[in-house]
């Protein structure tokens, strides 16, 4: 069973938005939203956040995105009525880049801590030890010896580098224990691999550091050599 999320914002419209946009990168995840006030102003509601850890499933345990500060308290607030709350998680990272982040991470497999650890990871490059299910490229795609790893992928999808592959590349390397740049940058960021703007027929250049270097590599191809399951 997957890990569930749930998003905590002061609008109702920016918790269905989130989630919404979160939901095309990880259709089999349970996104829960807990957005505005019980009459429908501007603000947080504990009634609401604790309604929504009511409906996450048994033994899946939840993360708790939240966008602003006093959200931040309110989400701290219910976790203290929480039933069990060591399944619950609060991540710090922002909405809607962690958001994806976790949710693309959930939806490879991902236990609590790992996928909290990849909605924090889109603020920066980070070290972890789970690693997430790797698809191989073909043998002599991975090139490097010891503790370095780099890799050539040319992008064949129609679309490019748009959200969804960003989002599969940073969701699933922030579990590695690695540090991975795509074409310089750091390829756990969703927001700065869309800025490459890479199209169709663009050849991404990955190098990784690390103990799992050669395994960042083998994922990133793995997922462009399937044109990230896109035409």
């Amino acid at each position: 069973m997957t890990v569930s999320i749930v998003v905590v914002s002061h609008s109702e419209k920016i918790a269905d938005g989130a989630a919404e946009l979160a939901a095309q990168m990880a259709p089999d995840v349970v996104i829960l939203r807990a957005g505005g006030t019980t009459d429908g102003r501007i603000g947080t509601s504990l009634e609401k956040v604790m309604a929504a850890l009511d409906q996450v499933p048994n033994g899946s345990g939840a993360v708790i995105l939240t966008d602003l500060g006093s959200a931040v308290m309110t989400a701290e607030s219910a976790l203290e009525f929480a039933e069990n709350p060591e399944d619950v998680l609060l991540a710090d990272a922002p909405l809607v880049e962690g958001l994806v982040a976790a949710a693309v991470a959930a939806q490879g497999g991902g236990d609590v801590q790992a996928v909290r650890r990849a909605a924090e990871a889109v603020r920066g490059p980070a070290r972890h030890s789970e690693s997430p299910a790797v698809q191989e490229v073909a043998e002599g795609s991975v090139t490097g010896s010891g503790p370095d790893f780099t890799g050539d992928f040319e992008l064949i999808n129609q679309a490019g580098m748009h959200a969804r592959p960003a989002a599969k590349i940073a969701g699933g390397l922030s579990s590695l224990d690695a540090e991975v740049q795509v074409n310089g940058v750091d390829a756990t960021s969703m927001t700065a691999l869309m800025t490459l703007a890479a199209g169709k027929g663009s050849v991404l250049h990955v190098e990784a550091w690390g103990a799992d270097a050669e395994r960042a590599v083998n994922y990133v191809g793995g997922l462009v050599q399937a044109g990230f399951g896109e035409p």
